[in-house]
């Protein structure tokens, strides 16, 4: 393997070993699920505080080993006090640490309140950003009512603005991202999609904006995209692929399965980005392609040693039983004689031997008890392994 294979085999490894520990469920995701890291957001640190204000800058004075530094504000606006806060237009509020500015720059001054009010790192903004933040939907209102607001503020020429926009949506629950479908900015999309100044970080929400929103005319458009040549890691592109399977259903995943998952030679990242992509499209694809039809591709990567240890987890998770003989062929075998691909094989007939769960869902009373004498023959062959995959194996 590459290095960069190397590293994104471990990397997505040590972050599946959680998942794991229940192999046969996948948590539910509660964010956007190909959105950088979710941030508080503004509104979020506004709802949170006791005591809001806009301020203007006065002068600060630097800190020295003697004191403190202090900043001085004049409070222009309140938002936010309780009935014992007294602050009014023209008070001054003087934080014990240093922050410079110029006089007149506007800041948003968040605190808590104590014994007397502890105020937080202040926020510069300008008339413009404070009126986003002061007129924004409140936590507390439904979210796809919220993200309405934001929609109109994606890509924002005020970066502070953009960013919080952006991180409402990396916030939101898919299922709460749909139904803004038809408001959505179809045209824009598409130019933030290939415009160099877009954050490579908004590339997946965009991609599947564009899946949620888009028309038959964005299907070249999409698979231009997805398919331009490249060596590199691109950040987002799982999420393109996601909008793209939402938007052209099974003969999409066709042409992914020819472009990403059967040619040995295109980059680990790129089919481990549409792997997640199939993923996606089994958790929140609502039936967009038949869940055979899913299994179908995720089986193409069982030829991928790089990939063989997620995907027995995935087809275990799938309730996919058809390649139990196929796993054991492979098994200690060439390019599959690697430890994390062993404890998979092992967790999957672990699985199986358990037979179908309350909900019904699980191997026919054949396969569980294959299963359970492939298990006795590991033991006896390879009882190492097998007892490494027991030990953090649980089931719910």
């Amino acid at each position: 393997m590459t290095g960069l294979t190397k590293y994104f085999h471990h990397r997505v490894f040590l972050a599946l070993i959680c998942g794991l520990i229940v192999f046969a469920q996948t948590p539910a995701l509660t964010a956007c699920p190909f959105c950088s890291a979710p941030s508080l957001t503004l509104t979020e640190q506004l709802s949170q505080s006791d005591v809001a204000v806009l301020a203007q800058w006065t002068e600060a004075e630097k800190g020295t080993l003697e004191k403190a530094g202090k900043t001085v504000f004049e409070v222009k606006e309140i938002v936010r006090q309780s009935d014992k806060e007294k602050l009014k237009a023209g008070d001054q509020i003087t934080i014990n640490r240093h922050r410079p500015g110029k006089k007149g720059n506007l800041f948003l001054l968040l605190g808590t309140k104590g014994a007397e009010v502890d105020w937080g790192d202040p926020i510069e903004v300008t008339e413009t950003s404070f009126h986003y933040i002061s007129q924004a939907p409140a936590p507390e209102v439904k979210t796809s009512k919220r993200l309405t607001y934001f929609l109109k503020f994606l890509e924002y020429p005020d970066q502070m603005i953009s960013n919080d926009a952006y991180a409402e949506f990396a916030n939101a629950p898919y299922e709460d991202i749909t139904p803004l479908s038809k408001e959505m900015p179809r045209e824009k999309i598409r130019k933030w999609l290939i415009d160099a100044d877009t954050p490579v970080t908004r590339i997946g929400l965009y991609g599947l904006l564009l899946g949620l929103c888009g028309t038959g005319e964005d299907v070249s458009f999409m698979e231009k995209k997805i398919n331009e040549p490249t060596k590199e890691f691109r950040l987002g592109i799982d999420g393109v692929i996601s909008g793209y399977l939402l938007l052209t259903g099974a003969d999409g995943l066709d042409k992914i399965d020819e472009t990403k998952f059967v040619p040995k030679d295109v980059a680990f990242s790129e089919t481990y980005a549409a792997m997640q992509a199939l993923r996606f499209m089994w958790t929140y694809g609502d039936g967009r392609i038949d869940k055979e039809r899913l299994r179908k591709s995720m089986r193409l990567l069982l030829d991928r040693p790089e990939l063989t240890d997620l995907v027995v987890a995935d087809l275990a998770r799938w309730d996919d039983w058809s390649v139990i003989d196929r796993l054991m062929e492979m098994y200690g075998t060439g390019d599959y004689d690697i430890p994390s691909i062993k404890r998979a094989i092992v967790r999957y007939l672990l699985v199986a031997s358990k037979g179908k769960n309350k909900k019904g869902v699980g191997p026919d009373q054949a396969t569980t008890e294959k299963a359970k004498k492939l298990l006795d023959q590991l033991r006896k062959e390879d009882p190492k392994t097998v007892q490494s995959a027991e030990r953090f194996f649980f089931l719910k």
